[in-house]
């Protein structure tokens, strides 16, 4: 992308990650853990320039994040056990530009609707693709967080376990941005009235 993408804003000059923070909590989430590493201080400043009094975000810095995402995901569940009542977590990337809350509604809707249960692990799947975001029930988290490491996030853990897919083609592609063309691809021009 050629600048850490928490870095990244919208064409609002929106951080990113603030945009995604405020979908998860559109979406019903208690509150959004930011998970920063490149850049944490200049990424962390850029949040706090945006964030309002009611938005519900929390910033957590992954000191090991140059290792990979599974140390940024190892950092933000370690965090998440100490709190005594969450049952499960919604994980999503920043670089999901058309994923939002009706995405993250959807997935928690259909967890909450099975129970709510901290067994449960759910994902969403865009053309029956596998994606974001990820629903990780409490008790597989510090199953997981033992066996995070380096550049390798949940899929393996994932791949041992069964999975409820959650069908969100409808609503997003689901697909990332890694250059600076993918943004522009994702981006929906704003009509003329009339």
């Amino acid at each position: 992308m050629g600048t850490p993408k928490a870095l990244l804003c919208d064409g609002d000059g929106v951080p990113r990650t603030l945009v995604a923070a405020r979908a998860l909590l559109d979406a019903g989430c208690q509150q959004a853990f930011v998970v920063l590493g490149a850049a944490a201080t200049d990424a962390g400043r850029l949040l706090a320039e945006h964030a309002t009094a009611d938005d519900a975000v929390v910033t957590v810095v992954a000191p090991e994040w140059a290792e990979g995402m599974g140390r940024s995901l190892r950092t933000g569940l370690e965090e998440l056990s100490r709190l005594p009542g969450p049952a499960g977590v919604l994980v999503t990337l920043v670089d999901l530009p058309d994923v939002g809350a009706s995405v993250y509604g959807r997935v928690a809707e259909e967890w909450r609707a099975a129970g709510a249960s901290p067994d449960a692990l759910l994902r969403a799947t865009y053309a029956g693709r596998p994606g974001h975001p990820v629903l990780l029930g409490r008790d597989h988290w510090q199953p997981l967080v033992a066996e995070l490491n380096g550049d390798t996030g949940a899929q393996p853990y994932l791949a041992r376990h069964t999975v409820r897919e959650v069908s969100c083609d409808d609503l997003a592609t689901g697909r990332d941005t890694d250059r600076p063309e993918d943004l522009a691809a994702t981006h929906v021009p704003e009509q003329e009235p009339g």
